[in-house]
């Protein structure tokens, strides 16, 4: 069974940082493509970053030079480093797995982030 489970959400205030991790269990973590989305209520569910395999990194235009992903392969964990954020970031932040080589997609429940102006 394939977890994805998501640490380190919190209160941080305006310009502050914060570090979300994701622990994968249950497959082998080398094949998949990782990402993190984030969701606030009413809206459409947005993808920030995402790190392939090989660690080919992309990311929305609304978080790029702020956010930066990572991922330890000895750990099967992705990383999210969030600086300078702002309350428009407030969001639940989840994990987001997809095999590179069958497109299975797996999603984690996430972890609440919220920036006080």
């Amino acid at each position: 069974q394939v977890q994805l489970v998501e640490s380190g959400g919190g209160l941080v205030e305006l310009g502050g940082s914060l570090r979300l991790s994701c622990v994968v269990s249950g497959t082998i973590f080398r094949l998949y493509t990782m990402g993190w989305y984030r969701q606030v209520p009413g809206k459409q569910r947005e993808l920030v970053a995402t790190i392939s395999a090989g660690g080919r990194t992309d990311y929305a235009d609304s978080v790029k030079g702020r956010f930066t992903v990572s991922r330890d392969s000895a750990q099967d964990t992705v990383i999210l480093r969030m600086n300078n954020l702002k309350p428009e970031d407030t969001a639940v932040y989840g994990c987001h797995a997809e095999n590179e080589y069958n497109g299975l997609k797996y999603w984690g429940q996430g972890t609440q982030v919220t920036v006080s102006s």
